[in-house]
C-alpha cells in the first residue's frame, strides 16, 4: 500500500513531467545535464555515460529502469549501447512521454514500459543483467522492498548501479530538520544504503560521493533559470519562479554546510536472495 505522501508526490511528478516538455525547460536542462528528455533527476550526460560502462551495457543485455519517468538516462543507454530496456514507474504523464521518445528514437522495438511500483515489479525473478536508478529510493519511504523486489529480478551476475541523495550522518537536530526541508521528499532513513542493499541480498562493490559533480549541476540549473528568468516567469508565474529559486539557493546552501550528500552505489546479486517478506 502506498502511503498518502507518495500518492500526492506521484501527481506532482506528472505536473512536473507535462511542464518539463516545454522548450524553454529543456534548454534549461540541455545546459545544465547534457540531456533534454524533461527529466526530474540529477543526473548528467557525463554520470549516464559513466553508469553504462559500470553495467556494461550492450546489444544482448537487458536493462531495468526503475522510477525511468519520461526516460533520462535509460532511453539514451539503450540508444548509445544497443541494449534491452524496460521502463517501470507510476507517474502516467512521465510514461507517456518517454513512450513517445522511445519511437521518435528508433527504440520502440527494444523497448517494454510498465506502469508499475518498484517494490513490486510485474516481472518474474531473473529477469535483467542490469538493473538503474538515479535519485529514485530518496523519494519513495518504501526503500528496502523496492531493494528486495529488484533483487529478485535480477540475474545471478548482474548488476545495479543508482545514485540516491541521503543525510550526512553525524548532523545535530536543528541540522537534520534542515536537510529534510530541503532534501528529496523522503531524504531521511532509519539506516545507511550499504546496510540496506546487503538485508536484501545485495552485495556492495562500490560506492562514491558525487556529492561535488551534484552540486556543480545543481549551480549550473540555478544559473540557466536565472537566465532565462523573463520566460519562466510567464510559465511559472513571478511567485512560484521566484519561491523555486529561493529554495534551489537554500539547497545549495545545505550542500555546502555537508548536511546533504548525494552517491553512487555499484551493487552485485552475490548475496543470497531470500523470497521471503521484509519484516
Amino acid at each position: 500500500m502506498r502511503i498518502p505522501e507518495e500518492l500526492s508526490l506521484t501527481q506532482d511528478f506528472d505536473r512536473q513531467y507535462q511542464r518539463n516538455q516545454i522548450s524553454v525547460l529543456r534548454t534549461v536542462e540541455r545546459n545544465a545535464c547534457g540531456c533534454d528528455y524533461g527529466g526530474t533527476s540529477w543526473a548528467t550526460r557525463d554520470e549516464a555515460d559513466r553508469v553504462g560502462d559500470l553495467l556494461d551495457l550492450r546489444p544482448g543485455r537487458r536493462l531495468l529502469e526503475v522510477g525511468a519517468g519520461s526516460g533520462w538516462p535509460a532511453l539514451y543507454l539503450a540508444g548509445k549501447t544497443g541494449c534491452d530496456l524496460a521502463l517501470v514507474d507510476l507517474p502516467f504523464e512521465g510514461l507517456r512521454i518517454a513512450a513517445q521518445r522511445a519511437v521518435s528514437d528508433g527504440l520502440a522495438g527494444r523497448c517494454w514500459i510498465a506502469s508499475a511500483n518498484g517494490a513490486a515489479l510485474p516481472f518474474g525473478g531473473q529477469q535483467f543483467d542490469a538493473i538503474s536508478h538515479s535519485d529514485v529510493l530518496c523519494c519513495l519511504d518504501a526503500k528496502l522492498e523496492v531493494l528486495h523486489d529488484t533483487r529478485r529480478v535480477i540475474r545471478q551476475g548482474g548488476a545495479m548501479v543508482f545514485t540516491v541523495i541521503s543525510i550526512t550522518p553525524g548532523r545535530s537536530s536543528t541540522e537534520q530538520a534542515r536537510a529534510i526541508e530541503f532534501g528529496p521528499p523522503f531524504v531521511d532513513s532509519a539506516c545507511d544504503y550499504a546496510t540496506m542493499l546487503n538485508r536484501c541480498g545485495w552485495h556492495t562493490s562500490d560506492r562514491v560521493d558525487v556529492t561535488a559533480q551534484w552540486v556543480r549541476t545543481t549551480r549550473r540549473y540555478l544559473g540557466e533559470q536565472e537566465a532565462h528568468h523573463k520566460s519562466l516567469e510567464v510559465i511559472l508565474g513571478k511567485d512560484e519562479f521566484d519561491s523555486s529559486l529561493a529554495r534551489m539557493r537554500a539547497k545549495i546552501a545545505a550542500i555546502d554546510d555537508g548536511l546533504l550528500r548525494r552517491e553512487l552505489y555499484v551493487a552485485g546479486a552475490g548475496g543470497k536472495y531470500s523470497s521471503s517478506p521484509l519484516i
